[in-house]
């Protein structure tokens, strides 16, 4: 690691801790940290000519010996009225769950600052890393799958695959699945999910391809206004229906009987 007055030092386990301490405190405030790292190359750490090796066979060999250089926070805050319209939607009997690949106590603080996660839930149980979908490289069986996703709404570190296999295990529960996504690897859960929604503005042509809606604003409170205006046109032919059959109900029976 690079010390305060310019030196190196070997990044001992005690430091290592410290580091991750310092990860879990901003992570804790809704913040996205990034570790820099610093390595100076003489030459490529790989054979440059070798056109077999993938790109994640490159950054591997270039990953090795860094520097710790220090550790930058962000924050992407919350848009408007997004906690109240997930309480609305809530109330709707609609179960938001978030999906993300932020660090989980990231994701517990954001969540939680917009609502999907309440004050009294248990962050044990309704927050996981992604990690435990496939605890040894692969899925868990769809008995003990559906167990997890029943009661969990926040997905942290989530893979491209992790987002199908969770929409596949809500659909086998009997739920309605809306699935939102703008890159090109949410396609097959957009795809999968009985709604998808793609972002009208960041969203790639082949996630816009791939899903049933798109979101021209890129807002999640859109998705909530259109369900209610969607439920009040809904009742409003329930009504329809029910008032032409009991006006019309003694016509139909004279004409049978």
């Amino acid at each position: 690691q690079l010390m305060q007055d310019g030196s190196i030092a070997p990044l001992t386990e005690a430091d290592k801790k410290a580091v991750l301490d310092v990860v879990d405190a901003y992570s804790s405030k809704a913040l996205r940290v990034l570790a820099i790292a610093t390595r100076a190359f003489g030459s490529m750490p790989f054979d440059t000519e070798d056109e077999d090796l993938t790109t994640d066979q490159k950054f591997e060999a270039c990953r090795k010996s860094l520097r710790l250089v220090g550790l930058v926070a962000s924050i992407d805050p919350d848009r408007d009225g997004v906690p109240e319209s997930v309480v609305a939607a809530r109330e709707a009997g609609i179960r938001v769950v978030m999906i993300t690949g932020d660090y989980l106590k990231t994701a517990i603080a954001i969540a939680r600052n917009v609502n999907i996660l309440q004050p009294q839930d248990d962050e044990r149980v309704s927050a996981v890393d992604c990690a435990c979908l496939r605890p040894d490289g692969t899925y868990l069986p769809n008995e003990r799958m559906d167990l997890l996703t029943s009661s969990v709404r926040v997905f942290a570190r989530a893979k491209p695959e992790d987002k199908l296999e969770i929409v596949k295990s809500l659909q086998r529960q009997g739920a309605v699945t809306a699935m939102t996504g703008d890159g090109v690897n949410d396609a097959p859960a957009l795809n999968q999910a009985n709604i998808g929604v793609a972002m009208g503005i960041q969203g790639t042509e082949v996630a816009k391809g791939a899903s049933d809606m798109i979101l021209t604003d890129d807002n999640f409170c859109s998705i909530v206004a259109a369900v209610e205006k969607g439920r009040v046109i809904y009742a409003g032919i329930q009504k329809f229906v029910a008032f032409i059959m009991s006006v019309h109900i003694a016509e139909v029976m004279q004409i049978f009987f």
